[in-house]
């Protein structure tokens, strides 16, 4: 007996305590050498990747550890990270015993543990995901990754009375900062949120344009601050119309002829790029609201085309609902920011280029500006000979 217990305690010893004193031991020596004022950009972005992989792979072991103690509290204490943070340590590393693709990622370090807690929610509400999210991991900006994994977990769960947990988790609390800042933090189900954050952009694009020369992100940022300021102390005083609409709500036809009581499996009934609805609330805005009917044949959308400045409403509505059949909503396609996009001519206006779904793409205001930058250097902003 006595035999048998020490075995496990020795292999410890060996797998365990000691290659983990080493590193530490090695690493402390780095640290202590480490100079970055001395370095030259290219190595210090070498050694940064480096330090990443160390990070990526020490992730791992408190995950598959924090599953064992399995106490948030204690968690906390011990790593020096909050108790919401211990919590989330602790729920990814019981999605690993049954995620066998993500709990060799982690083990091997190719994924953070901020990626592996968005992959691990996705694959708790829709088993088998991670693959498809590891893929994603390994070739797009976080955002993306995270985008998308809530986006399989909300529609995961949309057969879930996902609707009813959304009404039942609304919220709103103030608190005031060390500045004297009034901070407000409001939590709407989507078709509430969406239409209201779609009205202040649209007048924060306004001011944003009146205030020539104001045009970073910051800039934009206290522009819809003063929108929401607006809106909320003079109700109606906000009267600026968007280019788009505030508001779309994509529903499978079968979905509508069976009584709007059910969404079934490859059936839709969401807000393009927000996440799923139920049938109920998209009836009753459908009941108080034009309805615009979208048709494709479940590869595109029918191809609009004007060689005009404008977008076409009907254009504008096609564009918002983003690629077919998926209809996940606008991203730009340099970044995956879904914030502030705009449709950027892939053949410039200047030169001609058409304003249709065929020829227009999202960018960000930034990965726009860059284009447009890129566009003029290269010459492709000239318009063609007669």
């Amino acid at each position: 007996m006595k035999g048998k217990l020490s075995y496990p305690l020795a292999m410890m010893d060996v797998m365990g305590s000691e290659p983990l004193d080493r590193a530490i031991e090695l690493l402390e020596k780095a640290n202590a050498n480490l100079e970055p004022e001395l370095l030259s950009a290219p190595d210090a972005r070498e050694l940064l990747g480096l330090y990443s992989r160390v990070e990526k792979l020490g992730a791992f072991g408190k995950v598959a550890l924090a599953r064992k103690v399995d106490d948030a509290a204690e968690i906390a204490r011990i790593a020096g990270i909050s108790v919401g943070k211990a919590k989330e340590t602790v729920s990814t590393g019981r999605v690993l015993e049954s995620a066998a693709p993500l709990n060799e990622a982690m083990r091997c370090g190719e994924i953070s543990f901020d990626q592996a807690a968005e992959i691990a929610r996705a694959e708790g509400s829709a088993p088998g995901a991670s693959r498809e999210l590891l893929a994603t991991a390994s070739e797009q900006s976080f955002r993306v990754l995270k985008d998308k994994a809530r986006r399989i977990k909300l529609e995961a769960e949309q057969h879930h009375d996902l609707a009813s947990r959304q009404h039942a988790a609304r919220s709103a609390r103030a608190y005031s900062d060390a500045l004297g800042m009034i901070h407000i933090h409001l939590a709407l189900e989507p078709h509430i949120g969406t239409p209201i954050v779609a009205r202040a952009e649209a007048e924060a694009a306004r001011l944003a344009r009146a205030a020539r020369g104001q045009d970073t992100l910051e800039d934009f940022e206290r522009h819809t601050a003063d929108a929401y300021a607006k809106a909320l102390s003079r109700p109606g005083s906000t009267k600026s119309r968007s280019r788009r609409p505030e508001l779309v709500v994509l529903v499978s036809h079968e979905v509508a002829k069976r009584g709007w009581t059910e969404v079934r499996k490859g059936e839709v009934c969401k807000i393009p790029g927000i996440g799923p609805v139920s049938p109920q609330v998209a009836r009753e805005i459908a009941d108080d609201a034009f309805l615009n009917g979208v048709f494709f044949d479940g590869k595109d959308l029918r191809q609009f085309a004007r060689w005009t400045r404008h977008i076409p409403v009907e254009v504008a509505v096609a564009l918002e609902l983003g690629p077919a059949p998926s209809f996940d909503g606008v991203a730009c396609v340099d970044c995956g920011n879904r914030f502030r996009t705009e449709f950027d001519h892939m053949q410039p206006r200047n030169a001609k280029g058409p304003t249709s779904n065929g020829n227009l793409r999202p960018r960000c205001w930034k990965c726009h500006r860059a284009k447009t930058a890129s566009d003029r250097k290269s010459g492709k902003l000239t318009p063609p000979e007669p």
